[in-house]
């Protein structure tokens, strides 16, 4: 018979243990700890933007804005805003908010278009009812559209989300592309609407 040998029992160092607790803890909190820093202190933040609007991330909803009667609804909107009389601007606006409807495609069961203004001419309130039957109309609060867009003036369009929050906000001059674009984008990326 032979006798068995005797192995040491290697004892794993307690040195190199910790190092690789401290390793694991290093992955998994130092990110975290990294992105609330650049949060906090705005550091690496990217400059570049994918969208072509003005971006309104400060929570206003549509009775902010001033919007009367507002319909609740499930669908995003684009909404044409005239806190004065819906003159050529307004007018261009309202087109290109129905093209961009038109142009969703599959996806224009999600949206509708709206126009909220204080006055209406008559010529062009009768053209919007033959022309634009499923345009939703509202009235507009000019003071308090002026309070919430620190009197801008002029026509705008909107991207409203389907809870009322407003997300986009263009100018008159902006192309429908752009517009139809971000839109897509957005229905995209939405579960909601």
């Amino acid at each position: 018979m032979n006798p068995a040998l005797a192995m040491p029992e290697a004892a794993p160092p307690r040195r190199r243990g910790r190092i690789q607790l401290l390793l694991i803890l290093m992955v998994v909190i130092g990110p975290m700890l990294l992105a609330t820093a650049m949060y906090k202190f705005s550091f690496w933040v990217p400059e570049g933007r994918s969208y072509h609007g003005t971006l309104i991330g400060n929570g206003q909803t549509l009775a902010d804005l001033g919007v009367q009667g507002e319909a609740a609804g499930d669908t995003w909107r684009l909404l044409v805003t005239a806190p004065a009389n819906c003159e050529a601007d307004c007018q261009e606006l309202v087109y290109m908010a129905r093209q961009i409807h038109i142009g969703l495609g599959r996806d224009a069961s999600r949206a509708t278009h709206a126009l909220a203004a204080n006055a209406i001419p008559a010529d062009y309130d009768e053209q919007l009812r033959r022309d634009y039957p499923r345009l939703e109309r509202h009235g507009l609060d000019a003071a308090a559209y002026g309070k919430a867009t620190e009197d801008l003036g002029g026509a705008r369009l909107w991207i409203v989300d389907p809870h009322g929050n407003l997300v986009l906000r263009y100018d008159g001059g902006i192309k429908g592309k752009q517009i139809l674009n971000d839109l897509r984008h957005l229905l995209k990326l939405s579960n909601i609407g």
